[in-house]
Formats: C-alpha cells, structure tokens, sequence
C-alpha cells in the first residue's frame, strides 16, 4: 500500500511545469478543434456530428432499437401520410408579387452590387417560363421555335438577342413578355412592352381558341395561349399598380379574375388584396377574404395575416397592454388576438419583419409557403399596410409571442395548421441570398450538449494552461493535492480490506 503512494508520489514530483503547461496547451487545442468543426457542422446541417455518429453508429453497438425492424414496420407505414404531407407543404410556389428583373431586380444589382436572386431561384423561373409559355407544337410558328430555345437559355443578353429575332420575324407575345421582364430598366418602358404583348396575345388566343376542339396539339396550343394572356395582363395590372394607378389594377384585376376563374395557379387574389389595401377599401378585402380564406383553399400568408389585420383595425387605435392585463380582454380583442396566434402559428417569420427587428432583402421569384421566404415576400409589400392602421403594430408585438405558448412542443402536431413542415430551412437557403441575409430558423435550434460540453471544456484547459505558465509552483501543489483529494476514496477503501483480509493473503494479491 505504502509502496503505491511512494510511487504515485515519485511520479507526480518528477512532472515539471513544462509538463502541465503541455498537457493543457495540447488538450485546449483538441477541444478548440472539435468546437470549430461541431460549430461548423451543426451551422451546415442543423445537428451536432458526435450526436449523429452516436445515434445513428454507437446506438446499434449498444442494443439500441433498429428502425428498420419487422415491429416497427407498422409506424413507418403509419408515418407515410404526414411525409406526405410534408413533402406537400414544402412545394415551392411562384412569388404572386415578383419584381420585374430588368427594372427591379438588376437596378438593385447596379446600385449595391449584390445579387438579390439564387441560381436555384433564377432555374425554377426557368422551367416556369418553359412549362407556361411553350408548347409541342412551337416548331409550326418560326418566332415560337426561337422563343423556345431563349426560354432555356442562361445568358440574359443571348435571350435578349432571340426576342429581338423572333419580333423580327413577326409581332411575337412571349418575345415581348422577355424584353419587358428583363430589358426594360423602367416599369414605364415594361408597360409599353406588355402592351403590345396584350394585342400580340389577344391575337393567337383566339385563334387557338377556334381550334382548340381539332385535336390534342391545338388544345395544348390554346393552353398555352391562354396562360400567356393570363401572364401578360397580370402583369400590367401590376405596371399599372407600380405608377400609382391603383384602382385601374383593381379593375383590370377583377375582370381577368372574372374572364378566367379557373387560372387559380397566378393567385391574382394576392395581387387584388394588396392593391385593396393600398386603396383601404377594408369592405372589398374582406369580401375577398370570405372567398379564399376557406378551409379547402390552400393558405398563405397574405390570406392569415391580412385577416388578423382586419381584426385588429376594430380594436388595435384602443388597445392598451395595461388595460387589457386588468380588465381582461373584450370580445373584438380576443378575435384579433386569435387571428394573430392563427397567422402566426402559419408563418412565424413574418412578424420580427413587420416589426422592424429584423431588416427586409428584396423578395424572390419564388416562395416557400411557411418559410422565410414567403414572410420577406409579404412583410415586403404589406409593412406599409399595417403602419397605416393605427395600433396594429403595437397589438401584434403584445401578442405574436404567445402562439408558441399554445403550439406542441416538439413540434409532433399543430394547433390549426398541419405541423410545422422541417424542410424549410434548407429550401429557404436555396431561395434566398444567403451571402448578405441570415435565414430565419423556426424552430429556433438549440445548441447540442456536445457543442457546449467543447466549449466549456476549451474554455477550462486553456484557463489551466494560462495558470500553470504565470504559477508553475502554485499549479503543481494544487495538481498534487487534487489528485490526493481524488485518490482519497480509493486510498480508504484499500485501508479497510487491508485490515480484514489476512495480512499473508493481502501480501500474496499485492504480489499479483
């Protein structure tokens, strides 16, 4: 026994300082190394590495249960519908208030020197143009065939130039639809354009339209006609809405609803709503809002929250916090507060934009419904709207927070809406600049045990590597009284079965 701590004691003696300050130097600079890469991995893919290589490797080494067994096959299966569902939610839809590129979006470009569009963003537009503006039987018209080819060209100028050819050729709808979305620099030259595209459109509409019941390759052809028309005049109602001329879009809006109520895929109600409310004709966007907010009607966040501003206008220029706390809420404030929660519980990104705690980037071509995107998309053109209503602001600040008292956590099931969809975040990355704007998370993430526990253990070597270098003595008789302190139980423990094993016995184990 005595022959151990003498050892333990010599070994201890003849360890420098130089030593100790090693030792920690080197184990500070292994945990600072692990934290820099679970930091960097848990920022890429959202979960910590030694969490994932301990769930998905160690797990099964230790007698954990193997998801791919015959007994949880039934959950799997029963798991298929909320995949589904999720797959679903996070389609990607076409941004109903996208800029211009020519006029908006490259003139950002000009000014700043930023690209406010993704590659990915600029290829689903792409396949967009494609899907909507061509058919298979382009090759018939000589325009529509190079048009065909400038829908799938990468190169703005290359695109460009094929308009210009095919209007060289003949009065082309789709050529004039390119030149005013990406040549024209203002939306005064994009109104020109699209108005020659009305009167190049109207044109083979109907003639498409007369041969429409001839066969599948004219039905295809009047398909195509008529989205192009729908396009063009969409747009120019939103030319018209850019130059102030609002209750003109409002028209133009209402009768390209009203002469193709099937076209529900341009959500030309988004567009109406948001030029009703610049007009603060709150009859009208309620009317329309009894139309689309209906529980067969996929949702949006232009539908959630335009409705919980509506509600909050009866009751937000008397709202009082205080007030409120004693009293208790009246009727009116407790259906705006739950429209709030409702909108909110959609997409609960959309308020730290509308309430200037995080700053606005120009919105993409497309959106994810639920998912940053969509909220910079709305926050964007709707921000005014609620600082025009006196008090909205301040009654969604009071409120927006305690919907996620009221939401699941985990996230397994939702209040009013389907769970909260999990691929939002990596879509949302694709859609948006990441280079010059933060992503907005939800649920936020908390940081893994394992990225702490390398924080902290980064933090407490290098605290001992510092003392050990200014105190080398100093850390050394503390080195040597917490190693006796941690030795201590052990020491105890051999005492007390020296004492009751026989001594010739304890000398032959000691031997061992």
């Amino acid at each position: 026994m005595f022959g151990t701590e003498s050892s333990l004691s010599m070994f201890l003696n003849t360890l420098t300082p130089k030593f100790y300050v090693a030792l920690t130097g080197t184990s500070s600079l292994i945990s600072g190394l692990i934290l820099i890469f679970e930091w960097w991995y848990f920022r890429k893919y959202g979960t910590s590495f030694i969490e994932q290589v301990s769930v998905s490797h160690l797990r099964p080494l230790l007698g954990g249960v193997d998801n791919s067994s015959p007994t949880n096959s039934n959950t799997s299966n029963g798991d298929a519908d909320s995949n589904r569902q999720s797959v679903s939610e996070c389609k990607v839809w076409r941004n109903p208030l996208n800029l211009f590129r020519g006029a908006e979006y490259n003139r950002y470009t000009w000014v700043t020197g930023r690209e406010p569009l993704t590659y990915y963003d600029m290829n689903l537009s792409a396949q967009d143009h494609q899907t909507f503006f061509t058919c298979d039987s382009d090759h018939l018209r000589p325009a529509d065939a190079i048009m065909q080819k400038a829908w799938r060209e990468r190169n703005p100028q290359a695109r460009i130039s094929a308009a210009h050819e095919a209007l060289e050729l003949e009065d082309c709808a789709t050529a004039y639809i390119l030149l005013a979305e990406e040549e024209a620099t203002t939306i005064v030259e994009a109104e020109k354009l699209f108005k020659q595209a009305v009167k190049a459109g109207e044109g083979c509409y109907r003639r498409s339209q007369q041969l429409q019941h001839h066969g599948a390759q004219y039905e295809a052809q009047h398909r195509r006609d008529t989205n192009v028309l729908v396009y063009i005049k969409r747009r120019l109602a939103m030319c018209s809405r850019k130059l102030g001329r609002t209750r003109e879009a409002v028209k133009m809006m209402r009768d390209l609803m009203k002469e193709f109520p099937l076209l529900s895929m341009f959500n030309i109600h988004e567009n109406l709503l948001e030029s009703l409310l610049e007009l603060q004709n709150y009859a009208d966007v309620q009317a329309v809002l009894a139309k689309y907010d209906d529980i067969s009607l996929p949702k949006s966040a232009t539908i959630c929250y335009t409705a919980a501003l509506l509600k909050a206008r009866a009751v937000s220029d008397k709202f009082s916090p205080e007030a409120a706390s004693r009293r208790g809420l009246s009727t009116a404030e407790m259906n705006a507060v739950e429209a709030i929660h409702r909108a909110v519980e959609f997409n609960p990104h959309v308020p730290k934009y509308l309430l200037e705690m995080k700053s606005l980037i120009l919105p993409p071509e497309h959106i994810l419904k639920r998912g940053d995107s969509e909220a910079i998309a709305y926050a964007f053109f709707h921000l005014q709207h609620w600082k025009r209503v006196e008090g909205a602001l301040n009654l969604l600040h009071c409120t927006w927070e305690g919907t996620f008292r009221m939401i699941p956590y985990p996230l397994e099931k939702g209040h009013l809406f389907y769970p909260y969809p999990i691929c939002t975040e990596t879509a949302d990355r694709e859609l948006l600049p990441t280079v010059f704007h933060e992503v907005s998370v939800y649920p936020k993430k908390e940081l893994p045990f394992f990225i702490l526990f390398t924080a902290g253990l980064c933090s407490f070597t290098a605290m001992l590597a510092l003392l050990t270098h200014q105190f080398p003595e100093l850390m050394g008789v503390f080195a040597k009284a917490f190693l006796s302190t941690l030795f201590a139980p052990l020491n105890f423990i051999m005492e007390k079965v020296e004492s009751i094993l026989p001594s010739s016995l304890w000398h032959q184990l000691t031997r061992i």
